[in-house]
C-alpha cells in the first residue's frame, strides 16, 4: 500500500535512533558509492536499510543502520520485509495472465464479475482498476492512521476484502467519469483480488503462489493472509504513535496484514524482487503485447501503467518497477528497460525526515553507473 504521504504530514519529529552499524558485502569491483548511498538513506531518516543491485559487475548486497532499535544488531542484507504496494505488480501479472488465456478481458466491467460491489460498476473496467483511473475512493482514507493511538486498535484485526471495499464505496468517487483521470486507490486492487477469485475459484494469494512464486523459486516471498509474523531474518519496523503528549516509535513488525490484502500484504526479499522483475520485464511471465500494455500509463503524461511504474533516471535511463509503503517498511524495486541493471531497496523509516531524495539518489546511482 502507499501510505507514507499522509503519515509524513502528520509526523514532524520523533525519537532519535540509536547509533548506526554498517554491514555490506561487496563483490568486485569497488562498490563504495552504493554503500555510501545506502548510508545516506539511513542518515535521512531510517532505522535501517538493505539493498541488492545487479548489473554487469555481478550482484552487490548491502545494509546500513540497525535491525532493531536499542541494539547494535546489523540489518540482515538478505532479510525479509513487507513489500507493500509491490504486491500490486504481482497481482496485475496474474490478472494479465488470465486475460492472455481468455479467462477475462481487460475491458470487462467490474459489475460482470462483482455484481453490486461498486456503484456504477458497469462503467468501471478491469483495466481502470489496474491503472488507477476508476475513480473509486481509496479505503486508506477511511482508516485510523498514525500518529493517533487509535491506529493500534486495529493491529490484530482481520479484515475481509468485502468489508474494506464497503468502507471505500460509502464515499463518492474521487472523479467522474471513470477513465478520465488518475487517482491512486488501494481499493482498486482489493477489487482485483476478488475478481481473480471469481475467475479462478482460488484466492489471489493462491494464484500468485502457483503462477509466480513457485515457478520462479522465490523462497523468501509469501502472501501471508492473516499471519502476523515475518518468518526468517528480518529488520524490525516502527510507526510513530502519540503517547502522553510525546511521539514515540512503536515496534509494528508484527501485525495482521489483511488490512492491506491484495493491495499490499506480500513479504519478500531484495533478491526475490529483483528475480521477479527480471522475469517479468524479460518476457517470461507475459507475452510482449500484454507487457507493453502493462508499461503504458493510464493517463497522458502519467508514469503508472497496469500495476507497473515507469521511472526516468537523472541520466536518461528508463526503468520499470514499483514502490511499496507498508508504514513500518518502505521498498523500491526497479529494472532498466534493457534488463541490464536492477536495484531493490527496503527501509524501516524512523520518520525524522523524508527518505525520497536519498532513495532517488541511490536508485540513480545503481541504474546509471
Amino acid at each position: 500500500m502507499r501510505l507514507h504521504g499522509a503519515l509524513a504530514a502528520a509526523t514532524v519529529a520523533v525519537l532519535a535512533t540509536s547509533g548506526v552499524a554498517v554491514a555490506a558485502t561487496a563483490e568486485q569491483p569497488d562498490r563504495s558509492e552504493l554503500q555510501q548511498g545506502l548510508d545516506a538513506v539511513v542518515a535521512a531518516g531510517a532505522v535501517g536499510a538493505l539493498a541488492e543491485v545487479r548489473d554487469e559487475h555481478g550482484t552487490w548486497r548491502g545494509a546500513s543502520g540497525v535491525a532493531e532499535l536499542g541494539t547494535v544488531r546489523e540489518v540482515p542484507a538478505p532479510g525479509r520485509f513487507r513489500a507493500g504496494s509491490i504486491t500490486k505488480t504481482f497481482l496485475s501479472t496474474v490478472v494479465l495472465q488470465l486475460a492472455d488465456k481468455g479467462r477475462l478481458r481487460l475491458d470487462d466491467p467490474v459489475e460482470e464479475w462483482l455484481p453490486g460491489a461498486v456503484p456504477d460498476g458497469d462503467l468501471i473496467t478491469v483495466r481502470q482498476l489496474l491503472n488507477h483511473t476508476s475513480g473509486v475512493y481509496d479505503v486508506v482514507r477511511t482508516l485510523p492512521m498514525p500518529p493517533g493511538p487509535e491506529f493500534l486498535d486495529n493491529r490484530w484485526r482481520t479484515w475481509t476484502p468485502a468489508e474494506l471495499v464497503e468502507r471505500a464505496v460509502a464515499h463518492p468517487p474521487t472523479f467522474e467519469p471513470p477513465g478520465s483521470a488518475f487517482s491512486y486507490s488501494n481499493t482498486n486492487y482489493l477489487l482485483l483480488g476478488q475478481i481473480v477469485q471469481e475467475v479462478t475459484g482460488r484466492t489471489y494469494g493462491e494464484e500468485i503462489e502457483r503462477r509466480i512464486i513457485r515457478p520462479l523459486r522465490l523462497s523468501g516471498t509469501s502472501v501471508p493472509g492473516t499471519s502476523t509474523r515475518i518468518r526468517g531474518p528480518h529488520p524490525h519496523g516502527y510507526v510513530p504513535i502519540m503517547r502522553d503528549d510525546e511521539l514515540r516509535l512503536v515496534d509494528y513488525t508484527e501485525m495482521n496484514p489483511s488490512v492491506m490484502g491484495a493491495a499490499g500484504e506480500m513479504i519478500s526479499t531484495t533478491a526475490d524482487l529483483n528475480r521477479f522483475f527480471a522475469a517479468l520485464l524479460g518476457g517470461r511471465l507475459l507475452p510482449g503485447d500484454l507487457l507493453d500494455e502493462m508499461k503504458t500509463a493510464g493517463v497522458d503524461g502519467g508514469t503508472y501503467g497496469l500495476g507497473l511504474r515507469r521511472r526516468d533516471t537523472s541520466c536518461g535511463v528508463r526503468a520499470y518497477g514499483n514502490d511499496g509503503d507498508a508504514l513500518a517498511f518502505e521498498s523500491w524495486s526497479f529494472t532498466t528497460e534493457d534488463g541490464t541493471r536492477q536495484v531493490t531497496v527496503s527501509t524501516t523509516p524512523d520518520f525524522t525526515g523524508g527518505l525520497d531524495d536519498a532513495v532517488d539518489a541511490l536508485l540513480d546511482t545503481a541504474l546509471c553507473s
